[in-house]
């Protein structure tokens, strides 16, 4: 009889488990933000398999990444000797690893390294679409912005460009963020900068965010997670030839060619390349952050100054002020991709695969201005027009600028968010 009692017991659980699993799906479905996100990735599968299959790959930097990484598990350890015929290899450790599996998966192969980038793109857009799900800032439908530029898709699945790698795992690290995994989150993004040095563009914002969310001790720890990371992936250069190493992957000074950019394409070529642009350029951007920090992301702690101030004192004491705090995801991704957007604004030159760097964070911040939704829908057309302008000219570029200055007046003109949900201790792991 107990026996019977038992085997009862244990398929009454079965059956609610089960009834539970099925249930999952229509609470899911009920969230259209949900139901649009997933309708979203199935359509875009499908797009970028129909772009795969009849749309002509567009020759780049394919070849050059593939004779840098040939270089490299060849033997070849000094940096200035790792070359393609697009020049020397400019970018950290991480992108040899990612393109030395990719060669390996591959072959070296066109068509399947494309299939491998659909499905990079699919995830990305995944993660992407996770983030705006779980920050209450756009309407159900205004995710399927998301989805609608032509020219990602091209970066993705007909160039091949390492700004896709060095992205998605920059978004990867956001979500983590917003789940308030730190640490996790500092590696990960430590892993996207190997692959391409814009994703820097993120860290004046994302150490606001750690001061404001986490104690001192979380912060040495994370920020020595980050730099373990760059250490271990560049050792093998770093005990050969660390000065061409250093000098070569994390060059901040290269000067693009005028040609190619997007934007100031009116400024004419000698001004462009001039230092004298690129200081000026420099001061804006690092004013513009000022602002936005002690007007924006401070406001609540009484400015920038105040709030390191207060940070400082804190980290002294034992008071309650100095223990982490749970930031609101909404605070989290604006103050990242306002801090993004600034760099973007003020960058010097902007070539075609760079629009991936914002593109995912335009609907976003759109939403985050006071504008009406027209003119949101406006402005995102308007970049997306201007970035596939070829070859850029100086209307495009004007535009493009113009644009851009609208937008950030937008943020600007936003009302500052209490950043924090509620001040409490963070899982141990966290601390």
């Amino acid at each position: 009889m107990a026996v019977k009692n038992s085997a009862s017991a244990h398929a009454k659980r079965s059956r609610r488990k089960d009834a539970g699993a099925f249930s999952l799906i229509p609470k899911l479905l009920k969230n259209p933000k949900t139901a649009m996100a997933l309708a979203l990735l199935f359509i875009d599968a499908l797009l970028v398999s129909f772009i795969i299959a009849y749309v002509p790959y567009t020759k780049i930097d394919w070849d050059a990444y593939m004779s840098q990484v040939s270089g490299f598990l060849g033997g070849e350890r000094d940096y200035k000797n790792l070359k393609g015929d697009t020049g020397p290899l400019v970018y950290p450790a991480g992108f040899l690893y990612v393109y030395s599996a990719i060669q390996y998966v591959t072959g070296g192969q066109v068509f399947p390294a494309q299939i491998l980038f659909g499905i990079l793109y699919i995830i990305n857009l995944g993660i992407v679409l996770l983030i705006y799900v779980k920050t209450d800032v756009l309407p159900w439908w205004a995710l399927s912005l998301v989805s609608l530029s032509k020219r990602v898709h091209s970066i993705f699945v007909l160039r091949l460009f390492n700004d896709c790698f060095a992205m998605t795992l920059l978004h990867a690290a956001m979500a983590s963020i917003l789940y308030q995994r730190w640490h996790l989150g500092l590696i990960i993004f430590s892993a996207a900068v190997s692959i391409k040095m814009n994703v820097l563009l993120y860290a004046p914002p994302l150490l606001i965010l750690m001061l404001q969310a986490m104690n001192i001790s979380g912060i040495i720890s994370a920020l020595a997670g980050a730099a373990l990371v760059q250490i271990v992936l560049g050792l093998p250069f770093l005990v050969s030839y660390p000065i061409e190493y250093i000098s070569q992957a994390f060059n901040l000074g290269r000067v693009f060619i005028h040609f190619w950019s997007v934007n100031f394409k009116f400024i004419p070529e000698p001004i462009f390349v001039s230092k004298e642009f690129a200081v000026s350029l420099l001061i804006a951007h690092l004013v513009l952050l000022a602002f936005f920090a002690h007007y924006k992301w401070c406001k609540h702690e009484g400015g920038l100054l105040n709030f390191l101030c207060l940070r400082i004192r804190s980290y002294f004491s034992t008071s309650s002020s100095s223990l982490p705090k749970t930031l609101k995801k909404e605070y989290i991704t604006t103050t990242m991709f306002v801090g993004n957007f600034i760099g973007i604004v003020c960058a010097r030159s902007l070539h075609y695969q760079f629009y991936s760097w914002y593109f995912y964070s335009l609907p976003y911040l759109l939403w985050r201005t006071p504008f009406p939704t027209l003119l949101r829908v406006f402005l995102f057309l308007g970049v997306e027009l201007c970035w596939n302008v070829y070859p850029s000219n100086s209307c495009s570029s004007v535009l493009l600028l113009c644009l851009h200055l609208v937008i950030l007046w937008g943020l600007w003109s936003s009302s500052p968010e209490n950043p924090c949900v509620s001040d409490k201790s963070l899982s141990r792991k966290d601390k």
